[in-house]
């Protein structure tokens, strides 16, 4: 078999009765495909809720959140992060006035040099993700700045001075991970320092209805209680509509192994852990809104794994005309369309894959495809980080 240069995850989940993702009017995601309308789940939504698992405010923790890794690395993402955790916590130690003349200079040295202070530069500014290494810099230069300041006015002039030269290589120096892990996943773009940038070594495609989309308008009613004297009209207090879809969605997810393995700063076992959670978080955190009122939680119906060293290709020409909702028929398209690409281009992928359903894959016999539980998939992902390239 070929050395493992990519992983590529492909999926089949089921959800019913659920907004999993909304556009600007409120319903759900659409894309045209095949000449037939589908429901799409954006990439944007599924990286985010697998990046937040973890997430204290929704009350969710998964097991296999990316925050329980051994060698994890925090990372925000904000317009704020300048004010919010570097210029903030000094003003306990600091007069006010010191502390208001170093933020100009910190804006700029993260968001550029239009940054603004304030309202109105907080809307001009670019959302940016900066890892906790770089916030950390930045708050001990502050702090230092602050400190060797008698005056507001010699502390501007220590600052503009301080900055010249400084940028975002200077906040990432002797740091392995200084974006945190979810830069090294999913990288990292900044208009005003393209040498900050990261590249993203785990690609994620739109999820798409495998079928034409199934959509219906729910009417609702919110009710009071102690409303009206047996009158039901007068009980009715909103009356409301909002889209409700059933969906079994096609996902694609490409992992760079060498790409992971650099932006771990050379650390196969954590881009190996990495990778063992990802599968995990890729078969079982559903994306969502509307949690309370539709429980959209579902888990992979279907989740192949391939290891190669070629380019990788997406299996969704399998779907390019819309099949029946239904799994099997869903697990015999894409079997057959594998199948073909097999045929017509022997790249030779190694494949492990689990499913629900009642029909198997088939694969070529040198592959090795066997059907596996969860936990034994994510690890045989892990172990193909291991006999990755370094580049």
């Amino acid at each position: 078999m070929s050395t493992p240069r990519f992983l590529q995850i492909h999926t089949l989940h089921t959800y019913a009765a659920a907004l999993l993702n909304r556009d600007d009017t409120g319903q759900a995601k659409r894309l045209t495909y095949g000449g037939t309308s589908r429901t799409r789940i954006s990439s944007q939504c599924l990286k985010r809720h697998w990046r937040r698992a973890k997430d204290e405010q929704a009350g969710r923790d998964d097991p296999h959140a990316l925050q329980h890794l051994a060698g994890f690395v925090e990372s925000y993402r904000s317009r704020d992060l300048v004010l919010k955790k570097v210029i903030d916590p000094l003003r306990d130690r600091f007069s006010q006035e010191i502390v208001d003349a170093l933020e100009p200079e910190f804006q700029k040295i993260v968001y550029g040099e239009k940054a603004e202070t304030g309202k109105k530069g907080k809307k001009s500014r670019q959302t940016l993700l900066l890892g906790q290494p770089e916030l950390d810099w930045l708050a001990r230069e502050a702090a230092a700045l602050a400190a060797s300041a008698d005056s507001p006015e010699a502390a501007g002039k220590a600052v503009a001075e301080w900055r010249k030269g400084r940028n975002y290589k200077a906040m990432s120096e002797n740091c392995a991970l200084p974006g945190g892990i979810v830069a090294a996943l999913f990288g990292r773009m900044v208009t005003s320092d393209p040498d900050a940038n990261i590249d993203a070594p785990v690609h994620v495609a739109h999820a798409f209805t495998v079928h034409a989309e199934e959509a219906e308008a729910d009417y609702f009613t919110a009710v009071d209680d102690l409303a009206g004297d047996g009158d039901a009209d007068s009980m009715t207090d909103t009356i409301q509509e909002t889209e409700l879809t059933c969906g079994l969605f096609y996902g694609y997810v490409v992992i760079d192994l060498p790409g992971l393995i650099r932006n771990c700063g050379g650390d196969r076992d954590l881009a190996a852990r990495i990778v063992h959670n990802l599968v995990y978080l890729i078969a079982e955190v559903s994306p969502g809104a509307k949690l309370g009122s539709t429980a959209p939680y579902g888990r992979a119906d279907l989740m192949l794994v391939e290891a190669g060293d070629r380019q990788p290709r997406s299996l969704a020409a399998a779907y390019r005309t819309a099949v029946k909702h239904d799994l099997d028929r869903a697990v015999g398209a894409l079997d057959r369309h594998l199948a073909a690409l097999d045929g017509a281009y022997e790249t030779g992928e190694s494949r492990r894959y689990l499913s629900l359903a009642e029909t198997p894959l088939q694969s070529p016999p040198d592959s090795g495809l066997a059907r596996l539980p969860l936990g034994g998939l994510a690890q045989w992902a892990a172990d193909r980080v291991m006999d990755a390239p370094d580049e």
